[in-house]
């Protein structure tokens, strides 16, 4: 039977998945776990867990949802439509406008309404 192994370095660190070992019953894989997995390297303790009893959940799984997919737009005021433009954007609208025709008329191109 294979058993994961999960092994936390310091108290308050996550467990982290370092491999696996083969074991007929969990008392056997405790062991064999700490012979390969925490013998050289410094651990506070160590999760086996038999493979069968381990669930996932994959992305690409039909009627899945994880990571990115979160609606945040409301956090940004600019999605936000009143229906009145700020005053400084009208008027620095207007000045574009005005200048657009103010070059066009340097140029001989006309002004468009004169």
């Amino acid at each position: 039977m294979r058993w994961e192994v999960f092994r936390q370095e310091k108290k308050k660190d996550y467990h982290v998945h370092v491999g696996d070992v083969h074991a007929p019953n969990a008392e056997l894989a405790k062991q064999y776990a700490q012979v390969m997995h925490a013998r050289r390297k410094p651990a506070n303790s160590l999760w086996v867990v038999p493979k069968d009893a381990i669930e996932t959940v994959e992305a690409d799984d039909h009627d899945v949802a994880m990571g990115g997919l979160t609606q945040r737009e409301y956090r940004w005021a600019t999605n936000y439509n009143t229906g009145e433009m700020a005053a400084e954007i009208e008027e620095s609208e207007a000045e574009q406008v005005e200048a657009e025709r103010e070059r066009k008329k340097a140029a001989g191109q006309g002004g468009g309404d004169d």
